[in-house]
């Protein structure tokens, strides 16, 4: 699948999204990508979130595929079944395990936990990092093989984001366009 035939919507996760975090510059090189833009970023709540992504997803025209990152690839995963009519597929980066206590000292993962173990109803691709602080890499496996998505290691990538170096990413870019192809 082309990526001019598609709605890319580029979910974030917890927190603001500094400038030159790799979801940004992706919105800026591909026509038909656009942030979703959650109002609260520190005290997030599913049902609100969730609410601002079907939105998202309905005013898109075009088959509609998901690159998502940290708390938003966990939105994904409870969304999944109120999105699944225009989804054309997931590309999950560096999920955080919110069942985890103590993950970020001002939120607590509020109504998303328990993370979702259901089967995702559309394709998707999950990449993890080895020495991810916000997720095990054996607990980012467990949730691709939950989700019934394609794992890739991403080695020692941190939680991909600018934090460990992150900018652009041409790897993920790569990545991505794989999982477009498989897609087609």
């Amino acid at each position: 699948m082309k990526i001019s035939e598609t709605d890319i919507l580029l979910i974030p996760g917890y927190g603001k999204i500094l400038p030159g975090h790799w979801l940004l510059r992706w919105r800026d090189k591909m026509a038909t990508a656009r942030v979703v833009k959650q109002a609260e970023l520190h005290v997030p709540s599913r049902k609100e979130w969730l609410e601002t992504l079907v939105e998202h997803v309905e005013a898109c025209d075009k088959p509609v595929v998901l690159v998502a990152h940290s708390l938003g690839c966990i939105l994904v995963a409870h969304g999944a079944h109120a999105l699944k009519g225009k989804i054309r597929g997931a590309y999950l980066v560096a999920p955080s395990d919110w069942d985890r206590n103590g993950l970020v000292k001002e939120f607590d993962g509020g109504d998303f936990k328990p993370v979702p173990r259901n089967p995702l109803p559309f394709q998707a691709h999950l990449v993890a990092s080895r020495n991810d602080p916000y997720c095990e890499f054996e607990r980012s496996r467990e949730f691709a093989m939950a989700w019934g998505a394609s794992f890739q290691d991403a080695g020692n990538a941190g939680h991909i984001n600018l934090e460990s170096g992150h900018g652009p990413w041409p790897e993920g870019m790569m990545s991505f366009a794989h999982f477009m192809k498989r897609l087609g």
